[in-house]
């Protein structure tokens, strides 16, 4: 029995309710990423910006959870560095489209993976979906599209974006089928390793350089260590303790919060655009959260079938 479990107990709160309200508070971490992260644009060139992201945020998980990762038996070492590589690939992908794509519509591309979350479980683990949570998930889609849509063509950027979404929603899957909250710590390190090394592997070519002043390097230790490994040691934690369809609906009001983060800190206006499609969302989130547990709509990843191999 893991150590959050009685903590949450004795609060009188459940570790999936625990999971839910820390999932939430990830997507805002995440969203706040999205204006930061074009501010370093304006210092850094995209490969340079993940590959020392995720290079501080590595170097910090093994600094404090090196023991855990040493804990952890192989089979699990090997799951962990194919997250990692289906994170990078998503974020090498989403990052490198944001350089030419607004950042709304990168918002809205990006948040489609909760509805390929569903899609990609019913192909890959044959897995059948409450209506409820295809409910939700339309009523997510639309919120997205209401707060971000404003006329979209399909350059090499948004094709990019989403190749990125449809990673993503794979990540959440393998995430909910392999994470164990015992294992949490270990297992979010790993992944981060993985994905610095693929981040410089992929940055070497193009250089490698850092922020132009301190205001630079406070964003990116924030990108690195809060919104990267901290992130990812909740969301593999959380994950460990509800649905993947769930978890993608929670994550889907990451662009919301990108909205919210964007009028805050640079200066974007607030439209009704923003007020109507943040609702739809987080009221996508709240449906989907009140819906009983079936047999069709698991608890946990325990009650997934197994991936193929």
């Amino acid at each position: 029995m893991s150590a959050v479990r009685p903590v949450a107990r004795w609060q009188g709160l459940s570790a999936p309710l625990v999971a839910f309200i820390s999932l939430v508070i990830v997507a805002a971490i995440w969203g706040s990423s999205y204006p930061l992260t074009k501010i370093m644009f304006h210092q850094m060139s995209a490969w340079q910006f993940l590959a020392l992201r995720f290079t501080m945020a590595a170097a910090a998980m093994l600094a404090a959870f090196w023991r855990s990762v040493r804990a952890l038996p192989r089979r699990t070492l090997l799951r962990g560095a194919a997250l990692g590589v289906l994170f990078a690939s998503g974020q090498l992908l989403q990052t490198v489209g944001l350089q030419s794509t607004p950042a709304t519509i990168s918002g809205f591309i990006t948040g489609l993976y909760v509805v390929f979350t569903p899609l990609c479980a019913a192909v890959l683990l044959k897995t059948h979906l409450g209506r409820k949570v295809w409910f939700g998930a339309g009523m997510a889609v639309v919120g997205l599209g209401v707060l971000a849509l404003q006329g979209l063509s399909l350059g090499i950027g948004e094709i990019m974006t989403l190749i990125g979404a449809v990673v993503y929603a794979i990540h959440i899957i393998a995430l909910g089928r392999w994470s164990r909250s015992r294992e949490a710590l270990g297992l979010a390190t790993v992944q981060l390793v993985v994905v610095a090394l693929i981040c410089a592997i992929a940055a070497a070519p193009h250089g490698f350089a850092g922020p132009s002043n301190g205001g630079g390097w406070l964003i990116m230790v924030y990108l690195a260590v809060v919104s990267g490994g901290i992130a990812m040691l909740v969301q593999t934690w959380a994950q460990s303790q509800m649905a993947a369809s769930r978890a993608a609906i929670v994550m889907a009001t990451e662009p919301a919060w990108a909205a919210l983060m964007a009028i805050t800190l640079i200066g974007e206006p607030f439209t009704w655009r923003v007020l109507v499609g943040g609702a739809l969302m987080l009221s996508a989130m709240f449906v989907v959260e009140s819906g009983p547990r079936t047999h069709s709509d698991p608890a946990g990843p325990e009650d997934l079938p197994k991936l193929a191999g």
